[in-house]
């Protein structure tokens, strides 16, 4: 049990631990009853220990009102300022000095560079300092049984959870995240943290919570699985022309397109790509009307971690400015 699963169960209040009056409702209900009879033939679990966990569940409205309503819903314009902020550079290149060893050699690993790691933590977790409070069990379940809309993909993220939880020996109840159940610095769903966490400092564990380097190493690593490009462009500004653009975009974000046949039809940027490079064509809201960029492989591998382009426009905007202001500060120091 690593330290952060033991603080974790000494800090937690007594009261947490008690059977929250929704719970029981949670058990008289037929699709929680069949998830449970799932979990225990597919994986061993027993029943009642499950039903114990269940009867202590709440469920969330809280967490319905909010992912109804995500950021990435926001126009461009409205979305961008939440992450390209002074203090959130600031603490960028501040992150990047502290960390620069096990930033350097993650990128001799993994080929992901140190501004876009810094990058996720940046966007994700304001660099470790707000991982989220709630409870991972809580969230799972009421997004898994009262959230239609994705209520598959969060019941599969409940049984990885569950999983996680009995693999790492803690008590499902403990953990918290986000209000859709992403968890520790990298904010890692279960699914992910089961696949792509890593050990990346050699102490035994794998610790998102508190350990740094097995947060920036997972982060690598998990881009490095998705396709990571080493040395690769991610997106540049484009402009356009012609009658083909409504179909450019609709395309979708993976780079489909030779970027030659991407400028017959009538796109340009000021930036040489390889004729060959697969492309896609992204447009983003501004109050004046589309701001128009092509994004190429690194792009695509960035919404693997989050599927929206408006987040991963942020995170490499993020990143250049955070490798610009880094690189400013070490010209001026005189160093690498």
């Amino acid at each position: 049990m690593t330290r952060h699963w033991i603080s974790l169960l000494l800090s937690m209040p007594l009261a947490a631990c008690a059977a929250s009056p929704a719970g029981p409702e949670y058990l008289a209900r037929a699709d929680v009853s069949a998830f449970i009879g799932e979990m225990q033939q597919r994986h061993g679990f027993e029943r009642a220990q499950l039903e114990g966990w269940f009867k202590n569940v709440e469920p969330r409205e809280d967490i319905i009102k909010v992912i109804s309503r995500p950021a990435e819903s926001k126009p461009w314009h409205q979305y961008r300022p939440i992450f390209l902020q002074s203090s959130r550079i600031e603490g960028g290149v501040e992150f990047w000095q502290q960390h620069a060893a096990e930033l350097q050699r993650a990128e001799e690993k993994f080929g992901v560079p140190p501004q876009i790691i810094t990058a996720i933590l940046g966007v994700e977790t304001r660099y470790g300092r707000h991982q989220g409070g709630y409870r991972v069990m809580d969230s799972l379940a009421t997004l898994a049984f009262d959230y239609p809309p994705r209520a598959k993909f969060f019941r599969g993220e409940l049984e990885q959870y569950l999983l996680l939880t009995r693999e790492e020996g803690v008590d499902p109840l403990v953990m918290k995240g986000s209000y859709a159940g992403a968890m520790g610095q990298a904010q890692f769903i279960s699914s992910s943290f089961r696949h792509y966490a890593i050990d990346f400092d050699g102490d035994g564990k794998r610790d998102l919570w508190e350990n740094t380097s097995d947060a920036i190493g997972s982060i690598a690593n998990y881009f490095s699985v998705h396709g990571w490009q080493k040395d690769g462009i991610v997106a540049v500004p484009a402009t356009v022309g012609g009658d083909q653009v409504p179909a450019l975009i609709e395309a979708g974000l993976k780079p489909s397109l030779p970027w030659a046949d991407m400028k017959k039809r009538g796109v340009s940027t000021d930036v040489k790509l390889p004729d060959a490079a697969p492309a896609a064509l992204l447009a983003l809201e501004q109050e004046s009307g589309p701001e128009y960029w092509v994004g190429l492989q690194n792009f695509y591998v960035i919404t693997r971690y989050n599927r929206s382009p408006l987040y991963a426009m942020a995170v490499y905007q993020l990143s250049e400015e955070i490798r610009q202001l880094h690189q400013q500060r070490a010209a001026r120091a005189g160093g690498p």
